[in-house]
């Protein structure tokens, strides 16, 4: 497989596309076959980025990239700042799943299967990368859903998911299907969110800077159910319902009785399509968009895999308002044709450091 990168404006996609050669001579479809809504377009970011899926951008401009099939991770770099970037190097490889990536200081913090480790001072030094620096490896046996994803906090802490060992269960160990925060400097690893089956991206609301985050539901209740889920943390240590709810609190057919009566869950903050394989999770800050898109949640749908009829393939968008979400709706779409897909949205990275080239129709003021 090959991955793609492709830039829309404000924000970098990361897609997962088959080799080239699965379509003959011409290569796979080109961003003219995505529809956006009026005023945007899409490209190419980077090419030839295999293995690509979460995104960090550094101050001085520099995409850093994870892997979950690869092991390794790589830098993108526009040195001309032309919207492109021209240069791609592998600064780390042979790790175990390098999914996370977060930028914060200099540093770059990555998340394997099973640890944190971190670069130093990583973009003056992308042609001799240091050593990684271990930062924190207490979490339970990397199994089932075991890439993670890591994000920095308003707390400066390092969020991280770590997701459910199986399909659908109780975990034995009561670190599975959680968020977790640990320190930067990797000390007082603890627990924030609980029954969190698999989630693969989460970001703060720039107004109340609650954690929203995508979940994916179980498999094998059917075409239709469970939904996946939007939720928001708006405090740490709440129970999002894995494995005895999903959704609006609705009660898991097979777990939904095991639930202790003392538990509490909270339900979604919005229902997404049924297996449509939610990723990333990004609030718009930019001004590059028209106002209507600026209190609006991005969302990367990865994909069905096992649904008689595939669904996702695109980008969605919602309004988010405090501990609600609504106006569910696709933003970018044309990466699945009848019942094949040509690409895979995947993860999101900010980029409004990158100058606004791809919103033609909008006024200059609206840019960065």
């Amino acid at each position: 497989m090959e991955e793609v990168r492709l830039r829309t404006a404000g924000l970098l996609l990361s897609v997962k596309v088959p080799a080239c050669a699965a379509f003959g001579p011409g290569g796979p479809p080109r961003p003219k076959n995505i529809v956006l809504p009026d005023g945007f377009r899409i490209d190419f970011y980077a090419q030839s980025v295999p293995g690509a899926r979460s995104l960090a951008l550094s101050p001085s401009g520099v995409v850093y990239v994870g892997t979950m099939s690869h092991d390794v991770v790589y830098a993108l770099i526009d040195a001309n700042h032309d919207g492109f970037a021209e240069q791609v190097e592998t600064i780390a490889s042979g790790l175990n799943q390098p999914n996370g990536v977060a930028f914060r200081n200099g540093s770059l913090y990555v998340a394997e299967a099973y640890r944190i480790i971190r670069y130093d001072s990583i973009d003056t030094r992308l042609d001799n990368p240091p050593e990684p620096v271990l930062v924190f490896d207490s979490f339970p046996p990397a199994v089932h859903h075991s890439w993670k994803y890591l994000a920095i906090g308003p707390d400066s802490m390092l969020y991280v998911t770590v997701g459910s060992p199986f399909n659908v269960g109780i975990p034995d160990d009561d670190r599975y299907a959680t968020i977790m925060r640990v320190r930067l400097d990797g000390t007082g690893g603890e627990v924030s969110a609980r029954g969190v089956r698999n989630s693969v991206g989460f970001d703060r609301d720039p107004s109340t800077r609650f954690c929203w985050f995508t979940d994916n539901g179980r498999d094998w209740l059917g075409d239709n159910l469970p939904p996946d889920e939007l939720n928001v943390a708006r405090e740490p240590g709440l129970n999002f319902g894995y494995p005895y709810r999903f959704g609006k609190n609705v009660p898991d057919p097979e777990y939904g009785s095991k639930a202790d009566s003392t538990m509490v869950f909270t339900p979604s903050a919005l229902d997404l399509g049924p297996h449509v394989a939610s990723l990333g999770v990004k609030f718009y800050t930019g001004r590059m968009f028209p106002e209507p898109y600026r209190r609006r949640v991005f969302i990367a749908e990865h994909g069905s895999w096992n649904r008689t009829a595939p669904i996702g393939y695109r980008v969605t968008t919602a309004l988010a308002e405090g501990n609600k979400a609504s106006d569910y709706k696709v933003f970018a779409e044309g990466w699945l044709s009848g019942m094949s897909a040509w690409g895979r949205p995947g993860n999101f990275g900010r980029v409004e450091t990158i100058s606004a080239f791809f919103v033609d129709r909008f006024p200059s003021q609206n840019r960065t």
